[in-house]
């Protein structure tokens, strides 16, 4: 799929430019040049959930997950939770970030989570081909050039991805805050196969 993002000639009329081209499996569809301009996704997402709403009924659900777990994984395209874990609606608690790694706000999370809304297992789950493995943390300093302001959060890069598992497992089970840190179990998704692999603690 190409995308396109508009831009202005000299005249201030607009003009279509392509910047990227990548490979989706969005449920949302194209027109049928092949392209999504600027705003049109949005639109389209809104368009979507207006039919979801239509025919949507309450499941009179608890805020309380089912089973008791909380999912952390990366924010990748390519992962679909719900469908890679056999979960349904209501299952889990699912926190995703860049690289799914184990934040400060990972943790807040899942302090809310065990505390609050009663989880005890927590499952972290990496991938195979993450960004995170083709950037450093001079990121951050690319960022201080061009805005003036070093960002205050780590881009927490990795070029080891069972190591960064390890990593994070062990941020959560040595976390004051977490209530449950016996079943805390770490994967990497291959993003190929869909396989799951068990990382083992450090």
């Amino acid at each position: 799929m190409t995308v396109f993002f508009p831009t202005h000639n000299a005249t201030g009329r607009p003009v279509t430019s392509t910047v990227m081209g990548m490979t989706t499996s969005a449920s949302v569809p194209v027109e049928s040049e092949g392209a999504i301009h600027v705003g049109a996704v949005t639109d389209r997402l809104v368009e979507a959930n207006e039919r979801y709403a239509a025919a949507f009924a309450d499941p009179g659900m608890d805020a309380r997950p089912v089973l008791e777990v909380a999912v952390v994984a990366c924010m990748d395209a390519r992962l679909d939770l719900h469908a890679a874990l056999g979960l349904k609606l209501g299952d889990c608690h699912t926190i995703r970030n860049a690289g799914g790694v184990v934040t400060d706000d990972v943790i807040r999370s899942l302090t809310i989570s065990q505390r609050k809304l009663g989880t005890r297992s927590v499952v972290l789950i990496h991938h195979t081909g993450c960004g995170l493995e083709a950037i450093t943390e001079d990121f951050r300093t690319e960022l201080e050039m061009e805005v003036g302001q070093r960002p205050a959060w780590a881009v927490e890069a990795f070029s080891d991805v069972d190591q960064d598992v390890r990593q994070s497992m062990q941020r959560v089970r040595t976390s004051p805050f977490l209530l449950h840190t016996d079943d805390v179990r770490g994967f990497v998704f291959d993003v190929r196969t869909g396989a799951l692999r068990e990382i083992a603690p450090a």
